[in-house]
């Protein structure tokens, strides 16, 4: 899940993330880029891993939806796992309780609405997203999915995932209302994020 928001770990950081030993990391890491699941590229004395196939973290999230919830055993786990909950990554887009409530205030608007596992970009959509500078052509003329219902695990409804949900995350982070964090694939809301999703999406995290 550390891979899953596109970035490139060491072994060591992964096993800290982890919880477990060096050897113990090294030895699962080491399957599953066998398996084709994450690259490795070596560096000095470090091997640094990578998260190969963006549809392994629909899956993730998916089976993370039916997964028990877990107990920190830490003060850094909780405080990581409220950020992660709050605003993540989901690979490309964005994901957590902002990223619902964005998805939500899209369909509110009228911007998007819900198809089956997909949602449709509606002509006031278009319009919208025209007049705030997203541009949704180019992620309309991508290969990939255009705009998934992707099932967020933890506040158990879909936000939107697939060529524009990447769009809207790129947005977001150009603008400066979003920042990546270190410790998680958590993203933090800036003060300019605040008012900014507030006054364009009449959204209010």
């Amino acid at each position: 899940m550390a891979l899953s928001d596109g970035r490139e770990m060491s072994a060591g950081e992964l096993a800290l993330v982890a919880g477990v030993t060096a050897p113990t990391a090294s030895a699962h890491l080491s399957k599953l880029a066998q398996a084709g699941f994450i690259g490795r590229r070596r560096a000095s004395r470090h091997r640094f891993y990578q998260l190969l196939r963006p549809e392994l973290t629909h899956a993730m999230e998916a089976l993370a939806v039916l997964a028990p919830a877990s107990t920190p055993r830490t003060h850094r786990q909780a405080r990581i796992g409220r950020a992660v909950r709050a605003a993540r990554t989901c690979y490309d887009h964005l994901a957590g309780r902002v990223g619902v409530l964005l998805t939500q205030a899209l369909i509110e608007r009228g911007v998007l609405r819900p198809v089956g596992r997909q949602f449709e970009l509606t002509p006031k959509g278009e319009t919208f997203f025209c007049e705030i500078g997203l541009d949704f052509a180019a992620a309309r003329a991508s290969r990939r999915t255009f705009a998934l219902a992707c099932l967020d695990w933890s506040e158990r409804v879909p936000h939107v995932a697939g060529a524009l949900g990447a769009a809207l995350l790129s947005f977001l982070f150009d603008k400066g209302w979003l920042e990546r964090t270190s410790a998680s694939r958590a993203v933090q809301v800036t003060a300019a994020g605040r008012a900014g999703l507030k006054k364009t999406f009449g959204v209010a995290p």
